[in-house]
């Protein structure tokens, strides 16, 4: 058993040795997660080489001696972010090519779920969705599911056979947003992705379209469309403020950026954005330095994009590879894209967002998640105490 980042770490260490017999010598005891990295990784190695020496294992010993005695005298060091997953993850020494082969060997595919500890829609994942028998059961049936932290140091080896670590692995496949899903066919070839927390009827016909190789047949935008279901208001939420008809997108002379929302009449999440998230005063503020312009994402509504092509708003949706509503584009006063969301978020994550982008910070700190801790300590410190789930 191996639960990473400042919990109880337990790795079997097949030993050999004059002294030893082949067996397995049992590590086990709390550690601070910048000690664990480099005790886990001495383990998979050891594991993967399937031997030991004496001598290595009362190294490790003498290392542990003093994390042993202050946990003794604390009662265990515990990481207050931490979100136990679920037992049935995949334990993996993630080597991403083997995973893989063993997956389609058993007739699953790979699920690489990349988390950071005190993410709380990570926990929504674990606790809301995972919690659902149904969408359990299903997962385990199609998937191995292999757990990533984005800012973790141990050893990864790609599906090019290169050998880095969960930050760089993490960095390398843009990972901005947590969880991020990524679904692998039996080549490690990425079927499907998702940047962020997707709700249990969506992520259900996720696990379905994914594990029933249905993207063989049919683009997820359609297998969604055809399935979602039509609790909603079944009307789009315009604004007199946004820009209007006719949408020549690479004519405007605000010099502002430009903020595209891609949604649907039939869409509870697009009514819960517009009536409570972006109704509120901090978030009106952001707005407004945006020229926004909001659409169906399967009309036919004429528009000129950005880059001067003249196309449909369902068009244009597809050929940006919109996949959920609401999708927020955010494009530069030059027309290119520079950020987008589409995934389930709460005010703050939203109002990060738009600053991010109105800001300019995308172009200094290209790591949103790090932004978001920036901001967020920023405003505690002027007093302005942040809930991360309003």
């Amino acid at each position: 058993m191996r639960q990473k980042n400042d919990v109880l770490v337990a790795a079997e260490l097949p030993v050999t040795g004059a002294n030893f017999p082949a067996s397995a010598c049992l590590l086990a005891t709390r550690v601070r997660s910048d000690q664990y990295e480099g005790i886990h990784a001495a383990g998979v190695r050891a594991e993967r080489e399937h031997v030991m020496k004496p001598g290595t294992v009362m190294l490790l010993f003498l290392f542990l001696m003093p994390t042993l005695s202050l946990a003794q005298e604390t009662g265990g060091y515990e990481n207050p972010g931490y979100h136990e997953k679920p037992a049935w993850f995949k334990s993996s020494f993630l080597d991403i090519r083997e995973d893989v082969k063993e997956a389609a060997g058993t007739g699953k595919r790979v699920m690489l779920y990349f988390y950071q500890d005190g993410c709380p829609y990570c926990a929504k994942l674990l606790d809301t969705n995972f919690s659902q028998r149904e969408i359990a059961e299903k997962t385990q049936k199609y998937f191995d599911v292999i757990a990533i932290n984005m800012w973790g140091a141990l050893e990864v080896v790609d599906l090019n056979g290169k050998t880095t670590h969960e930050k760089d692995f993490a960095a390398g496949l843009k990972v901005m947003f947590t969880p991020t899903l990524l679904f692998l066919d039996e080549q490690g070839k990425v079927v499907l992705r998702l940047n962020g927390y997707y709700p249990p009827h969506k992520f259900s016909a996720v696990i379905d379209y994914v594990g029933q190789h249905k993207e063989k047949d049919i683009s997820f935008r359609d297998f969604w469309k055809a399935r979602a279901p039509s609790v909603a208001s079944g009307k789009l939420h315009q604004s007199p403020d946004w820009l209007q008809p006719p949408y020549a997108l690479d004519q405007r002379k605000t010099g502002k950026p430009l903020l595209v929302f891609f949604e649907q009449k039939e869409c509870s999440a697009c009514d819960e954005l517009h009536q409570d998230i972006l109704a509120q005063e901090e978030s009106r503020k952001l707005l407004s330095g945006f020229d926004v312009a909001l659409f169906d994402m399967w009309s036919k509504t004429p528009l000129t994009t950005p880059d001067g092509k003249v196309t449909t708003a369902a068009k244009w949706a597809k050929t940006l590879n919109v996949q959920y509503v609401p999708t927020l584009v955010m494009f530069d006063t030059t027309g290119k894209e520079v950020f987008r969301s589409e995934a389930y978020l709460r005010t703050f994550h939203v109002q990060s967002v738009l600053d991010y982008v109105l800001s300019g910070a995308y172009l200094k700190q290209p790591n949103f998640q790090r932004y978001i801790q920036t901001r967020a300590d920023a405003l505690e410190a002027q007093g302005v105490h942040i809930n991360l789930m309003d």
